[in-house]
């Protein structure tokens, strides 16, 4: 099963119907060679850019790094964390000890 998914997996990177090995070895004048030679003529040259994604690169990378979600984080954790006590403990001793 593993074999498969990653064949499936890597078809989409080079098509099997230009890049045989009969077709790369027949010489350079022949279609099916300059087909090989134009698909991989089109893809882009040098590095590949760098993505960042997810919460981590909208907010701690690049241009708009900043601290805010960790601040925004707790914050929240300590007004839950407060509701809950006053909701389960601290709303009895509103009028006066028990």
């Amino acid at each position: 099963m593993f074999a498969s998914a990653a064949r499936r997996s890597l078809t989409g990177l080079i098509p099997p119907k230009i890049a045989t090995p009969g077709a790369v070895s027949s010489g350079t004048t022949s279609a099916r060679t300059q087909a090989v030679i134009d698909f991989y003529s089109k893809l882009p040259k040098g590095p590949a850019t760098e993505v960042s994604g997810g919460i981590r690169g909208r907010y701690f990378e690049g241009k708009n790094a900043s601290g805010k979600p960790i601040v925004a984080t707790i914050a929240a954790l300590f007004l839950i964390g407060y509701t809950i006590d006053y909701q389960m403990h601290l709303k009895h001793h509103k009028n006066g000890a028990h």
